[in-house]
């Protein structure tokens, strides 16, 4: 009997869809992402009129038009079509570098006390930001920090992002940066 092999990237794409669609209704679109935004702002105590969350919220608006782009206008994303926008954006650095440009925001917004790393209280915030409650997400921290020193640099940190949407490896470090993966 042969069993099928669901594609890694999907597996991650999934994760991302079920935290992004924040109401919950099969579907992401733009309120996903603004209350995923106050979700930051909320929880890194963040004021509206700060440049940070001006930063944050123009970095978020960027992705959402490039999905929008790659999902031929559609205002409102089905899993299907988050995958299929969220592949082709990622790839498509003519316009706006998705991956490298959300990550570096969100870097800063994480990076609460200005040290270019990223502490295990930080990351915490993080996975509070995103509603992920297991326990052992916060194990994500060590893979996270690849050279043991106890933090996240930026660079552990915009691989890790980059390990996400582009390595098919289920066990690299990017790949758990919203907890462990179900297969």
């Amino acid at each position: 009997m042969a069993t099928a092999t669901t594609d890694p990237i999907s597996i991650k794409l999934d994760q991302l869809f079920g935290a992004a669609d924040t109401n919950n209704d099969g579907y992401v679109e733009w309120a996903d992402y603004q209350r995923i935004v106050d979700r930051y702002l909320s929880t890194y105590k963040i004021d509206k009129r700060d440049r940070m969350a001006q930063a944050l919220t123009v970095a978020y608006q960027m992705y959402w038009a490039e999905l929008l782009r790659h999902a031929d206008g559609n205002d409102r994303l089905s899993k299907e079509q988050f995958h299929h926008a969220n592949r082709a954006a990622s790839v498509d650095t003519s316009r706006f570098n998705m991956v490298e440009g959300l990550a570096h925001t969100i870097f800063d917004v994480m990076d609460t006390d200005g040290d270019n790393t990223i502490s295990k209280a930080e990351f915490g915030k993080y996975l509070d930001v995103w509603n992920i409650t297991d326990p052992a997400a916060m194990d994500a921290f060590q893979y996270l920090d690849t050279d043991g020193d106890g933090v996240i640099s930026r660079h552990e940190f915009i691989r890790a992002v980059r390990e996400f949407f582009y390595s098919s490896d289920l066990d690299a470090p990017g790949s758990l940066i919203f907890g462990r993966l179900s297969r």
